[in-house]
């Protein structure tokens, strides 16, 4: 059966990933959801965890219809309680897990000087608490377990500031900084960890990025996307990088920020 990721019964046998269990946080749409498709395309066993869950459901679904395995469960990751919770389901559902996708995150647009200790206080939650939490637990069971391969999702704003988005540079920055820790604390237990920093990408997230910026007087929408990265990424292009770092093509690659940017951070 073909299904809208391109996976194929056959596929699940012979792809790069096959053997392998891959876990997914904010996985239900955007680019989790192209990663958790295209994790499955290339034969690994997928859970889903998200708080969307008619659309965390709708993935695990397609998966499965596919001929894969996949599993969903609903969990606020910025919450230690739910954290646990639902990676002790992911393990009693799929078995050990050796792959990570940590990709729960969101952004806010605003000057620096209307930031409030809210939007702070969010950001940081949703951004950076969630990636501590889930890869504190990960490392601890891929330990145990023999090793593994963890991604987070940064972004190129760790590295380059942005205008409107103090808050969500510094939470980017926070979470590059943690992939670069992890690989130098763990690789002696058989852990990788990654960072993918993408641009602009063709997602709800990324789209609504566009949009405010444009509305607080930026020009995205009128060239300047097309100067800095050429054209809008797709999120499946992201998703291709994520799997390259988590399969074993990558296995000397660890601490490093992959920029899917289209030459956008080379610029400068």
């Amino acid at each position: 059966m073909e299904t809208e990721a391109g996976t194929t019964g056959s596929k699940l046998h012979s792809g790069r990933l096959v053997g392998k269990t891959a876990v997914v946080t904010g996985g239900a749409a955007g680019m989790g959801r192209a990663t958790a498709l295209a994790f499955a395309e290339q034969g690994a066993t997928v859970a889903i965890i998200d708080i969307q869950k008619s659309a965390g459901e709708d993935v695990a679904r397609i998966i499965q219809e596919g001929g894969g395995t996949a599993k969903f469960i609903e969990a606020d990751m910025s919450k230690m309680d739910q954290v646990d919770r639902a990676f002790d389901e992911v393990v009693k559902a799929v078995g050990p897990y050796n792959v990570l996708f940590s990709h729960v995150g969101t952004i806010i647009v605003k000057a620096l000087h209307d930031s409030t200790e809210e939007d702070y206080d969010r950001l940081m939650d949703i951004n950076v608490r969630s990636a501590f939490l889930v890869c504190r637990r990960a490392v601890k069971e891929m330990c145990e377990n023999g090793g593994g391969s963890i991604v987070i999702t940064s972004s190129i704003a760790a590295e380059l500031g942005f205008a409107l988005e103090a808050l969500y540079c510094m939470t980017k920055g926070a979470v590059l900084q943690l992939a670069r820790t992890i690989s130098v604390e763990y690789r002696d237990r058989g852990i990788r960890c990654n960072a993918v920093c993408p641009g602009f990408v063709k997602t709800a997230h990324g789209l609504r990025e566009i949009d405010e910026l444009d509305s607080a007087g930026q020009a995205w929408e009128e060239g300047a996307l097309a100067e800095s990265q050429g054209r809008i990424c797709e999120p499946e292009e992201v998703a291709a990088a994520v799997v390259f770092l988590s399969s074993d093509e990558a296995s000397f690659i660890s601490g490093n920020a992959l920029y899917v940017d289209n030459g956008w951070y080379a610029k400068g």
